[in-house]
Formats: structure tokens, sequence, C-alpha cells
């Protein structure tokens, strides 16, 4: 008879797999090198996203690579320099005192960007700036490779919107969020900043080949990507083709009660109990009425009517995760239309396993209690407690993977 309360019983142990299943390349490292620098210059008029996707990349590469990324956002120094309720008229480019002081907040971010690339350890770093002249792109390219001899890969990145209904969602934003107009009434914030986008409207220059290697984005919806090269450069590329500039809401469950969770075991592979088995059913409903579902209001009655919303559905590659979907209808919308005008049926809550969802590998701990852990390993106990975010289990990994 097997004693389920033995250390030594783990009958479906967590397995690392092989093959096409394996561990992600992010996880274990690519090509990537301790050595390689990659500078990112921001481009684009006004309202067209630039600050929104340069944080973004920071966000993505600092966080999901564990590369340290620092922002320099000319807005900033410009804000610290002279002040933040400055009127459009600030930003004529025919103003040759107006331009001089622009330039002198351009070359301060730019001082630091050097000084921040220069140091060890440091990988990334984002130019933030409208950067509308190819003059003004050259002199950063000059000022970072011949002046100082940074030897960094560099890209633009240009956004480009022309959608009109864009913009004006845009300029609404940045109405509401932006230092320049805190306090103003919303009329005359939005015709000011309308100005001042016009003002650069007049002198912008669009990126091209005599740019170097670059990132054209235009819409969100077109990518021209030129001489771009390198891990880091193309682990932006992808995220950039990728990213969504418009809200998305996630839903995150855990899964249902496991048999491990029922005897405290860590890890493992097992199924659920019928208490998660219970909880699988109760999330099938919730996702079928308020995951799946969306209130749309019709426009001859007024009347609001609940219509299917398009959704996904994600699981790690465990059994435990699987198992907690499994009751979760997978029915056919007619018609869904997406952001770039295309039509197509859509199978809600297609499901998808990703093993990047998967829990933490416990290592040589894979199937234990916390007590067992405690009591065969004991400074490794003790190394968790201290620093959970750090900690690796012993051949396992750690939460910073």
């Amino acid at each position: 008879m097997v004693d389920l309360d033995s250390s030594d019983y783990n009958p479906t142990p967590h397995v690392i797999p092989e093959g096409e299943n394996a561990t992600p390349l992010e996880v274990v490292g690519g090509d990537c090198t301790d050595t390689e620098k990659l500078i990112i210059i921001m481009c684009g008029l006004p309202a067209t996203g630039k600050t929104h996707i340069g944080n973004r990349i920071a966000r993505y590469v600092s966080f999901f690579l564990d590369i340290q990324t620092k922002i320099f956002n000319v807005g900033d120094y410009r804000r610290e320099l002279f002040g933040a309720s400055l009127p459009a008229e600030f930003f004529d480019h025919s103003n040759k005192e107006n331009m001089a002081k622009r330039e002198q907040a351009c070359d301060a971010a730019l001082s630091d960007l050097v000084e921040y690339m220069k140091q060890d350890g440091v990988r990334v770093g984002i130019l933030d700036s409208t950067n509308s002249s190819r003059k003004r792109r050259a002199h950063i390219r000059d000022v970072l490779q011949k002046e100082n001899k940074l030897k960094c890969k560099i890209i633009v990145l240009e956004s480009v919107v022309d959608k009109e209904e864009v913009i004006e969602q845009n300029v609404r934003f940045i109405k509401r969020n932006a230092p320049d107009y805190e306090g103003k009434e919303d009329k005359e914030a939005m015709e000011d900043f309308h100005k001042r986008r016009e003002m650069y409207m007049h002198v912008y220059e669009p990126v091209d080949e005599s740019d170097g290697p670059h990132i054209k984005i235009i819409n969100n919806l077109t990518f021209i990507v030129h001489n771009t090269g390198g891990y880091l450069s193309q682990k932006v590329v992808h995220f950039v083709m990728n990213l969504h500039c418009h809200p998305r809401v996630f839903y995150l469950s855990r899964h249902g009660q496991s048999e491990y969770n029922l005897l405290g075991k860590i890890g493992g592979d097992s199924g659920l109990t019928d208490a998660g088995l219970e909880y699988a059913r109760r999330l099938a409903d919730f996702a079928s009425e308020v995951v799946g579902k969306q209130v749309v209001k019709d426009e001859e009655t007024g009347e609001e009517k609940k219509v299917p919303r398009p959704a996904r559905l994600w699981t790690s590659t465990l059994r435990r995760t699987k198992e907690t979907a499994q009751f979760i209808k997978k029915e056919v919308i007619t018609t869904h239309k997406w952001d770039n005008g295309e039509e197509l049926e859509w199978i809600q809550f297609q499901g998808r396993t990703r093993r990047n969802l998967d829990e933490l590998y416990a290592g040589v701990c894979d199937g234990l209690t916390y007590a067992e852990i405690a009591e065969k390993f004991p400074e490794e106990f003790k190394r968790r407690q201290e620093d959970k975010l750090t900690y690796r289990y012993p051949r396992g990994k750690k939460q910073l993977n």
C-alpha cells in the first residue's frame, strides 16, 4: 500500500519537456551577449503614441528579458528647465530663442543618455522626443557614435498616425495626463495641443534609409523594418509588431484545487480534486456570462443587450490548469471584425497552452511539502524565506525566470 504522506511519493512529477515544447529561449538565453547594447531613438509627431510605445518597450525589456533599461524623456527635461505651462508658441521653429531652449533640453537628455550607456551592466537606453528633422537625428547619431565612441546599436523608431479619430483619441488622453495641461480647461488644452502639433507638422521629416536602421509603425497596422539585426533589436521588433495601443482586459484565474494542493505538496503535475472540479464548472459559467459577453446599446431603440465578446483562453501545459478549463464552452461567433477591418469566424475560448505560464519548477524539491523541504534542505528553505524573488530551487528555476 502506498503511503501518500511519504516524501518519496511523487507519482506525477513536474517534468521539464524537450523538443517543440521545451523551455522558451528567453528563459535559458539566446545569442544575446553581456556586451550587446541598444539605443532606441523615438521619433514622431505629437499624439502618435511615442511615449506609450517607449514605456512599453522599457517595461518589456527590463521585466521579461531582465535587462536594465532607462527612458530619457526630453519633455521632462524641458519642464524641469523652463516650466510645464508653456504655450504652443514655444514650439514655433522659427523662434530662435525658444528653439535654443528646446535644443538645450534635448542635449541635456542626450548627455544623460550617454553617461548612462557608458556604465557597466547597462544594456538599453531610450531617447523619447519628437526628433522631427533628419538634421536632429543625424546630430544624435554623431554625439553617440563619433563624439563619445559608444559601441551601441542604434535604432530609430518612428510612430506614424494619420487617422484623425485615433489622433483625437490620443490628444484627449494626453490632455488628461500630461503635466503641461494640469489645471487647464478642456477646450483650452485641446486647442493649445493642436496648435503645438501644427508647429511640428510644418518641419517634420519622415524617417527614411538615411536614418540608418529603423522601425516605422504606421497606425499600428503596418510595419516597416529596415536593416535591424541582433538579439535585442529583433526582440524589440517582435514586441512592437504585437503591441496593442488600446486597452485590453485580462482575467487571471488560479487552477482549481489539485491533488497535490490537498496533500500540501508543491509542484508536480497532478489532476484536480472534487473541489477543484466544482471550481472549474463555476469558472466556466463566469467565462460564458462575464468574460465572453459585453453590453451594447442599440442605436435606434437605446435598449441594452448582451452580445458575444471575442475572448482567448490560455493555460499552462500542466494537467491541473487544463482540467480547470475543460468545461469552458468553445462556440463559434459567426463574424468578428478586427481593428484592421478584416472579418472572420471566431472560435470563442479556443484553447492554447503556453509553457511560460507553468508554475515555477521546484527542481529537487518538486513533490515535497514545505515542512519536508525545511527538514531535508534547511539552508535552501532559509534562503527562500529571505528572498523569494531571486531564490532559485536546486536544479529548478527562480521567479525572475
